[in-house]
């Protein structure tokens, strides 16, 4: 009977999109999922005046767009870039800019205790003390400054090896999940789950570097950086290394040929922190060395120009070691007090401030500074920390930024595949309803098949 065969049609029908909505909603809090429904269809009538032969499901269907997916993936790899940089520009915005540790504020203060001496007594032991103590607390702070520089880079380095670790796992997951992907579709099996999966690792990936992705009839997904070199092709992914040396280089390798890997370029996370190590950091420390360096040379210099109170050549009261990693600047070992040469020369006599007064000017003097250019002596860390200020105020507005849009994103992507409990429920009870209202149509066919039956009887 047709309507025996309608009424169970519909009833099947009916538990399949039940079964959708209890996925959904047994889903409704599982990062990434996409959600499901039953896709009904009406199927004709076989033949003659027949009203139909009921209800099939065609297909279960993913609610997902796939530019609403790309928009995910492209604010995934922004975000990545500027909130990776951030912590690093603001850690050395506050020590650079820190009163009571800023390498001006100890220029200042070396200056100021020359002066003392200059404007007191040129003999006090005391003062010229003073002079010995602030070229010590000097150093202190060109090395303390230094040691940020050197624990940052060391950091970055250790970052961006954990970040190629992580983008290797992403990789191989995402090659894998094409290759089930692509084999259960053409068995017919539901493949949702495994497309969640892969969508998942994609936007991780992407968090860590700059993607295109492209579909593939057979469902897998082809992932390249956004230069166009390849990390996966359907069940193909690279291997992305790095030496891990002091200028740690990048390579990858796909199918056996090996490709040099420019990380600055490679945008996200990576990209984000091979810029500030390259445009910001390494310049930055360079110009606080460019400043140590020159500092320490003209004061050496003229320190050794001038005689001591008892007419002995000046010493050099700095030494300048670029390659030392804690003592970039420090004070010569055992000079004393009575080294620091004042005196424009022995026929002037000790209480003479010839060269004392020349050692004062160099404040004054100009010098030439990586990031900043010819400045003075005076002017030179308070520039390179307005530099940083302004690089740092720029990050923070393209964080902002970036976070914004990947909110906007991750909003716009579950207005589609995200799961509405509300819509959920009514979907229950629709559905129920249609499951009950096909029992009481088969009720009402087996009926009439027992009256039947009894007429023949």
């Amino acid at each position: 009977m047709s309507i025996l065969n309608n009424a169970l049609s519909g009833a099947i029908a009916s538990q399949l999109a039940l079964n959708a909505a209890s996925q959904n909603i047994a889903n409704l809090q599982t990062k990434g999922y996409t959600r499901q429904a039953a896709l009904l269809a009406s199927v004709a009538p076989s033949a003659g005046s027949q009203v139909g032969n009921g209800v099939s499901v065609t297909a279960l269907i993913r609610f997902s767009d796939g530019y609403k997916t790309q928009q995910l993936w492209t604010s995934a790899s922004e975000l990545g870039a500027y909130s990776q940089t951030q912590p690093y520009l603001t850690q050395l915005e506050q020590v650079m800019a820190d009163d009571k540790s800023n390498v001006s504020d100890g220029i200042d203060q070396f200056f100021a205790a020359l002066n003392a001496v200059a404007g007191v007594d040129p003999t006090s032991t005391p003062l010229r003390q003073q002079v010995v103590t602030a070229a010590n607390l000097l150093s202190q702070r060109f090395n303390s400054l230094n040691n940020v520089f050197n624990t940052q880079e060391l950091s970055i380095r250790q970052q961006r090896s954990a970040i190629v670790d992580e983008a290797n796992s992403a990789i191989a997951t995402i090659a894998s999940l094409n290759t089930q992907i692509s084999a259960a579709s053409a068995g017919g099996t539901n493949v949702s789950s495994l497309i969640d999966a892969r969508d998942q690792a994609i936007d991780s990936l992407s968090s860590l570097m700059k993607l295109e992705v492209n579909d593939q009839p057979d469902g897998s997904r082809n992932v390249s950086l956004a230069n166009g070199q390849s990390l996966v092709l359907g069940g193909v992914g690279a291997t992305l290394s790095t030496d891990g040396g002091l200028s740690q280089t990048f390579s990858m390798t796909f199918a056996g040929t090996q490709f040099d890997l420019d990380p600055a370029r490679m945008g996200g996370e990576m990209g984000g922190l091979s810029t500030y190590l390259n445009d910001t950091l390494l310049p930055t420390k360079q110009g606080v060395a460019d400043l140590a360096r020159q500092l320490t040379d003209k004061i050496n210099t003229q320190l050794q120009a001038g005689t001591t109170m008892s007419g002995a050549p000046g010493k050099a009261l700095f030494v300048f070691d670029p390659n030392s990693v804690s003592n970039m600047v420090s004070v010569a070992a055992g000079f004393q007090t009575s080294d620091l040469a004042f005196s424009s020369s022995v026929a002037a006599g000790p209480g003479d401030t010839g060269n004392l007064q020349k050692l004062v000017d160099i404040k004054n003097q100009s010098i030439s500074v990586t990031r900043v250019g010819t400045v003075l002596i005076a002017d030179a860390d308070t520039q390179l920390v307005g530099k940083l200020a302004v690089d740092s105020q720029q990050n923070k507005g393209a964080l902002t930024t970036a976070q914004t849009l990947r909110t906007q994103a991750e909003n716009d992507w579950a207005s589609t595949s995200g799961v509405n409990e509300d819509e959920e429920a009514v979907s229950l009870v629709e559905y129920q309803k249609m499951y009950q209202a096909n029992m009481k149509v088969i009720s009402v066919a087996n009926a009439l098949f027992d009256a039947t039956l009894a007429m023949m009887g």
